[in-house]
């Protein structure tokens, strides 16, 4: 894994931290690369029952792509007539928050600071989002004259309703933290000093917790998010069947009989 994006797993929890603070964790190719590679490990392996998606510094989270690298891409571009640099957002940022979004073990963002254009999206795409007092949100895309991507096109009026998503897109702007908690774009505030450990505990205790729930509970919700009720009705008593022939399932039910915190084993 390169430097731009460090990755370590203990105790069931792979912590994914954004590298590159004296660029506000900005993505250049090597950092797309493996934020890309790192996602996608941590969803295959399976020793992994939570993933923490973090960032070095204090000062952003992730402002999306590095403009510098960019700027240099597309004028090379233009000398041979080709369109590769844009194949960024099929080659890395795609494939990023379908590993987020879909992978079946839940996913918490500690965003520290500015999450703006696809760093926006990154944060979105985690299923619960920790943010430090101090942080602000931007979709930026309208601002250097590009159209959403990193899935924020679906996640945002999720969230938050088509009306108020069209205004973010439209007419870019920093959306600081409070507000963006009563937007519901934002699980847990904090303050920024205690982020980081606040974080990890949430993460901690996802890694600790009934594995196969969490998954289906994923499932569940992008499922219904298109879906009909009937339809959803039907799906989730596939999952349900699925969560109850669970090793977590009796262990919680022993331990709720037993008046004991259940220990689950993650499958």
């Amino acid at each position: 894994m390169a430097d731009s994006v460090l990755y370590e797993v203990t105790d069931g929890l792979a912590t994914i931290t954004i590298n590159r603070p004296d660029a506000m964790n900005a993505m250049n190719t090597e950092a797309k690369v493996a934020l890309r590679d790192a996602a996608l490990a941590a969803a295959e392996d399976t020793s992994v029952r939570a993933v923490l998606l973090t960032a070095a510094g204090n000062r952003a989270f992730c402002v999306g792509q590095d403009l510098k690298e960019h700027i240099g891409n597309l004028a090379a571009d233009r000398e041979t007539g080709s369109s590769l640099t844009m194949n960024t957002v099929k080659e890395h940022y795609n494939p990023i928050v379908r590993a987020l979004t879909e992978m079946p073990k839940p996913v918490v963002a500690g965003v520290n600071g500015v999450a703006a254009g696809a760093g926006f999206g990154f944060a979105l795409a985690a299923d619960f989002r920790v943010v430090a007092d101090t942080a602000s949100f931007n979709t930026s895309f309208a601002g250097v004259a590009l159209t959403a991507d990193s899935g924020v096109s679906w996640t945002l009026p999720r969230l938050i309703g088509a009306s108020r998503a069209s205004d973010l897109l439209l007419f870019p702007r920093s959306i600081k933290a409070q507000e963006a908690y009563e937007l519901g774009i934002v699980n847990r505030l904090v303050p920024s000093d205690s982020l980081h450990a606040e974080a990890e505990a949430v993460a901690r205790a996802l890694a600790a917790g009934p594995t196969v729930a969490y998954a289906s509970l994923k499932e569940s919700l992008a499922y219904g998010a298109s879906h009909t009720l009937a339809e959803s009705l039907v799906h989730e008593d596939v999952l349900q069947t699925r969560a109850g022939a669970s090793e977590d399932h009796s262990i919680a039910v022993q331990a709720f009989l037993a008046k004991q915190p259940p220990k689950y084993l993650g499958r």
